[in-house]
């Protein structure tokens, strides 16, 4: 399906680093987190929320994942734990972090909770444990020994948080980005971002990933356990690192899946997807290529990226709008299909041929990819699956870059020079720009205790050399999955069974195939 990979929608991670505070340094010491342990009241448990079928579309497939999905909603326990807003005056506000827990169904074999969180910024993982674990019937076999945890970090779903006005500009024009135009949009995410940041800057301040590890931990001691398992996916990597590094004591073993770099600027990152996702469409030219006899691009891969750039300059010269549908099509429509994965590329493939073909009515395959990449709008009740405003934050309250706007034009005009059929794929923005909170952070160290870090080794979202970056910094074992899906290690039975086996044992190979290469 089309995954819109953009900076404040992002699946994939969004980190930074500088250096640690006195007070994240005190938070984290033994005596601190002693003193923690005898303050910390215990989860306040109450009754779960329930929620219609149409509430629970937006998290699952199929009606066979709602039906498992359902009898582990069964088993379901809600709570919320307490935490201070401001862990440098633990004594003042207080908010509450929502979590959930489905028990271990072997007690007798229990080896303990495993929180979970599914990345972001923002992004709710309250009930993520149930999509894991209807998922497939491996993922489920977690829950076999482990309590899982679910929660929505501070800012996000059930859990304290503050809302700003939709921090999304308006879509830009059809067709290549003009200097004039871009910095109007600048202007205007500016204007957004002070708007946003000075609304509540007590509450949104405090939204940084080294507060939410610091709930993490409250979590754990609030649950009466002496050692929390931690998996991860995206963004969640980066929480698990930076919990991993602030409370070394208080991990059991952790799993992180699609690892963050492990020093960030949100421009350098931008960077990163776009030169990944150009050496990425290599292997796609190479794979239409060899199917010239069915889609036409060309018979080598040459040809093929020659046949893309074309298709691409076309589409910006004359943007698309098609009678049948309210997409207008130009260049950057052909390089989010340019940046696919492989499963996705036979659609790819074939809406590139049919977008070369003279049509007034949108190419079939290319309506197909776009319609079934649409998340379904939630009903009224159903559960928050994003947080735009804690993913600006946490964002910003992390990124040093904070560009003007002559830096930021200059750096999207040499991702587009650098990255010719993908840098069009990622839109120019100066995300943090005007943001008035200052920049917080948190340093992530090696430690002693069991990790895992699985590199997907083809991906674009999180780059494979962010994966060794992060095991040069904290240690663990590399695990290597050989397809360019983000966090697909549970999404793919063979990988998913190393993954509970690992949880279940300590013990992990190298890695796994992942999501195969379609055959046609």
């Amino acid at each position: 399906m089309i995954r819109r990979e953009l900076p404040s929608g992002r699946v994939a991670t969004a980190v930074a680093v500088t250096a640690l505070t006195l007070a994240s340094l005190v938070a984290g010491s033994p005596a601190a987190t002693a003193a923690t342990a005898q303050a910390q009241e215990p989860v306040k448990w109450q009754p779960c929320r329930t929620y219609s079928d149409d509430d629970l579309r937006t998290l699952i497939t199929s009606d066979e994942q709602l039906r498992k999905f359902r009898a582990l909603l069964s088993r379901m326990e809600c709570g919320t734990v307490s935490v201070p807003l401001d862990y440098g005056k633990p004594r003042e506000r207080q908010i509450t972090i929502a979590i959930t827990r489905v028990k271990a169904a072997d007690r007798k074999r229990r080896l303990g909770s495993l929180a979970l969180n599914p990345g972001g910024p923002g992004g709710a993982g309250y009930l993520f444990p149930l999509q894991i674990a209807s998922m497939n019937q491996v993922n489920a076999e977690l829950n076999d020994r482990y309590d899982l945890i679910g929660f929505d970090p501070r800012g996000v779903g059930y859990s304290t948080k503050a809302d700003c006005p939709a921090m999304g500009g308006q879509p830009p024009e059809p067709g290549p980005l003009t200097k004039a135009a871009a910095e109007r949009a600048y202007d205007s995410g500016v204007a957004r971002n002070k708007a946003c940041g000075t609304s509540d800057p007590a509450f949104l301040g405090r939204l940084t990933t080294l507060n939410s590890a610091r709930d993490l931990d409250r979590v754990r001691i609030a649950l009466g356990e002496r050692e929390l398992s931690f998996l991860g996916v995206s963004y969640g990597t980066w929480l698990g690192a930076v919990y991993r590094s602030t409370f070394p004591g208080s991990v059991g073993r952790m799993f992180l899946d699609s690892v963050s770099p492990v020093t960030f600027r949100l421009d350098d990152f931008e960077d990163g997807h776009a030169a990944g996702a150009e050496r990425n469409f290599g292997r796609m030219a190479s794979w239409i290529a060899e199917r010239d006899g069915t889609y036409g691009l060309g018979s080598t891969p040459e040809k093929v990226r020659t046949a893309v750039l074309a298709l691409r300059r076309t589409y910006d010269a004359a943007p698309k709008h098609y009678s049948d549908w309210q997409m207008v099509a130009d260049g950057s429509t052909v390089a989010m299909l340019a940046i696919q994965s492989a499963p996705d590329w036979p659609q790819v493939a074939q809406a590139f041929k049919e977008m070369r073909e003279e049509s007034d009515t949108a190419p079939p395959a290319l309506r197909k990819l776009l319609e079934q990449g649409a998340v379904r709008p939630p009903s009224p009740n159903a559960p928050e699956r994003l947080n735009a405003t804690t993913g600006q934050a946490v964002f910003c309250n992390e990124d040093p870059s904070r560009l003007g706007f002559s830096e930021a034009w200059a750096t999207y005009q040499r991702r587009l020079e650098r990255n010719p059929v993908t840098g069009r794929a990622i839109p120019f923005t100066a995300q943090c720009a005007g943001w008035p909170l200052p920049v917080q952070a948190a340093k992530v160290r090696r430690t002693s205790g069991s990790l895992v870090l699985s590199g997907h080794r083809y991906e674009a979202v999180s780059l494979y050399e962010w994966t060794k970056q992060m095991h040069a910094a904290i240690g663990g074992t590399v695990f290597t999955v050989d397809d360019d899906v983000h966090g697909s290690v549970l999404r793919v039975p063979d990988c998913a069974a190393k993954l509970v086996s690992y949880f279940d044992t300590g013990r992990v190979d190298r890695g796994c195939d992942g999501t195969p290469v379609p055959e046609k």
